[in-house]
């Protein structure tokens, strides 16, 4: 199986041991406790899970100024974005030395880390500046992504940390969430030694659906891992559960059995386009598998990003041999009409706008509200009554 990145076995700072977690949590409850943000929650939860590997906690300043500009650690590790703990006031843990992180996502913030901490930095408004641009190519706070780093505070808490649980993650998604090191057993107990994953945050229509099969059966594939993010989304995005339900929907109709892992992960969506698309790849080498599928506006939102920035950040920024997993470069994919099946755009040059079935997001809201049949070619039945049941529900 590919290795983790950074290391040679993935070393996950969730605390497994049941007695050491038990007396952890004890001590945490007489330390010195801080609320941390969503953000660096989900940041915590993805060290636990193995996903950011090989990370040991939180990054200091000058490790996150170096990820934000060339990608690289102080000590030169690769690692596409900074992971860290900013809070607006850290006057609660003043000169302490060993501290508790709470939950802000759980009712009664339970005690989610313990960090030991190494400096406590305020960071200069032009250094968040610096950081922001780097990481979203824009300073517009319209940007979800940009609003959301720029509004918990400059006050950064680095240093290594034990995670005592996968906040609500793991109890809200019980069939779902997946830790990488999870997803590394199920790969090995499956038999599969190469394995493309499909990220998503949306349900999946049947592009995606094809798309999964196109780059299974072109890279020879063992089998699919279906990776949807279950943390923090903008305002009007579907829910996790309801995209549980459509992929599983889909899953289990259309593809054979036993070629598809349905999972997900617990992390708050950056928004951030090419760098986030280069963090996709990183924790999905974590999971074990060999390749990613990024195709059109992966990560993004709006119109911050060109269409394939995501695709070109690998070939122009990402040092060769920073990643031993690949990506698998797709177009958009839509129904032509002229063919009667889904394909990839760029390889039908004589087809016309009027060639292909495209719906916007929000006619398919539209219809959908209204009680409305999505087209077959857009999405398989079975999956537009799950979605037509969600919408109906929110009037």
């Amino acid at each position: 199986m590919i290795k983790p990145h950074g290391s040679d076995k993935l070393n996950p700072l969730y605390v497994m041991d049941d007695a050491k977690r038990a007396a952890l949590l004890k001590e945490a409850e007489g330390l010195p406790s801080i609320v941390v943000s969503s953000a660096a929650a989900a940041n915590a939860v993805m060290m636990g899970a193995g996903y950011f590997n090989p990370l040991t906690g939180f990054m200091n300043l000058a490790d996150a100024m170096g990820t934000a500009e060339n990608m690289k650690t102080a000590s030169g590790l690769f690692f596409p974005v900074p992971v860290i703990n900013m809070v607006r006031d850290a006057s609660s843990i003043k000169d302490a030395k060993r501290i508790a992180l709470k939950d802000p996502n759980v009712d009664g913030n339970p005690i989610l880390a313990v960090m030991d901490v190494e400096a406590i930095e305020q960071v200069p408004e032009d250094k968040m500046k610096l950081m922001t641009e780097k990481i979203f190519r824009t300073m517009d706070m319209e940007h979800p992504g940009v609003k959301a780093f720029n509004t918990v505070g400059n006050t950064l808490i680095s240093g290594p940390i034990q995670v005592l649980n996968y906040s609500y993650f793991a109890a809200d998604f019980p069939e779902t969430y997946r830790t990488a090191m999870q997803i590394r057993a199920d790969i090995e107990k499956a038999g599969w030694n190469k394995v493309v994953a499909f990220q998503t945050r949306n349900p999946m229509h049947r592009a995606h659906e094809e798309l999964c099969r196109m780059a299974h059966d072109q890279l020879g594939t063992d089998g699919i891992l279906i990776h949807m993010l279950l943390g923090k989304l903008k305002k009007g995005d579907i829910p996790a559960d309801v995209r549980d339900e459509c992929i599983r929907t889909m899953v289990d109709k259309y593809f054979p059995a036993n070629s598809v892992m349905i999972t997900g992960y617990g992390f708050d969506m950056l928004y951030a386009g090419p760098r986030e698309a280069v963090l996709h790849a990183l924790f999905r080498q974590n999971c074990g598998c060999t390749h990613l599928i990024v195709g059109r506006d992966h990560a993004g939102v709006g119109s911050y990003y060109g269409g394939f920035d995501a695709q070109k950040i690998f070939h122009d920024e990402v040092p060769k041999g920073a990643l031993e997993l690949e990506i698998f470069e797709a177009d958009h994919t839509a129904w032509s009409k002229k063919l009667g099946k889904i394909i990839m755009m760029r390889d039908a040059p004589d087809h016309t706008k009027e060639d292909w079935v495209f719906l916007s997001g929000t006619k398919v809201r539209e219809m959908l509200s209204e009680g409305k049949d999505l087209p077959i070619e857009f999405s398989r039945p079975e999956v537009a009554k799950v979605l037509m049941g969600y919408y109906q529900s929110q009037k």
